[in-house]
């Protein structure tokens, strides 16, 4: 892993970006201080935070829920796994998602072009996003438990399925869920807390509780509120921080 840019922000939190191989990523953490140092203080829980299906990690929406996270003493990064982002696409990719943009516009049905783009998507990116877990834990201040935070509900299923090291996720329910993942989410055993905007347009509402239903873990939270796809309220992201203040603190 090799930090190539570093920001001291306002409101106490240092950013990082680093490139780790191909993959391009940012890890924020709060910062170093003459009291705070990375041999005297206590390891920081680290949160993977992923923006929808594959979305950039400099979208400004994940960058504001990363420093706010950050603050409240975490470790938090995100990367832009292989298809994710900047990082390049193949042809198959492009097409998939050239149709799926055509069918959405038709107003046609979406389940499986949706799927033949997500479903590459996460396939592709858990190897990426596991490999970066394992830099992060060998750095100097971090020593878990480990996080799951994101609308990327698809991977972040996947991920809690097959990596023994995240004792706690957070899903948004707006983005599009196969029916591969759909059916792994009862493999999902973690605490778990699931967002839900009532009226997200993209997202019909009883997929979304079918999802929640269909979790396998003892201890799982569904929070609702009024409103579209991107009008999750502010507060719900204090009360993701304390969620995992409870699991991973």
């Amino acid at each position: 892993m090799r930090f190539i840019s570093e920001q001291r922000l306002d409101d106490g939190v240092l950013e990082r970006e680093f490139t780790l191989g191909e993959i391009p990523g940012t890890l924020w953490m709060p910062e170093w201080t003459p009291e705070r140092t990375p041999a005297s203080a206590a390891p920081l829980p680290l949160i993977l935070m992923a923006h929808n299906n594959g979305m950039p990690k400099a979208d400004p929406r994940l960058v504001a829920r990363a420093r706010y996270t950050a603050a409240r003493g975490y470790a938090v990064a995100t990367i832009d796994a292989a298809g994710c982002g900047d990082r390049p696409r193949s042809a198959a990719d492009e097409r998939a998602r050239a149709e799926l943009g055509r069918a959405m516009r038709a107003g046609e049905p979406l389940d499986d072009i949706a799927a033949s783009v997500i479903g590459p998507l996460v396939e592709n990116a858990v190897p990426d996003w596991r490999t970066t877990l394992d830099a992060l834990l060998q750095l100097p201040g971090i020593g878990g438990p480990v996080g799951y935070s994101g609308g990327w509900a698809a991977l972040g299923i996947r991920l809690a399925t097959v990596e023994p090291r995240i004792a706690a996720a957070g899903f948004h329910a707006g983005g599009f869920v196969p029916r591969a993942q759909r059916e792994e989410a009862r493999q999902v055993t973690v605490p778990l807390l699931f967002l839900l905007q009532w009226d997200d347009e993209g997202n019909p509402r009883q997929r979304a509780l079918d999802l929640f239903d269909a979790f396998g873990s003892k201890e799982k939270t569904l929070h609702a509120n009024l409103g579209g796809h991107t009008g999750t309220p502010w507060f719900e992201l204090e009360d993701g921080c304390r969620f995992f203040d409870r699991h991973l603190k």
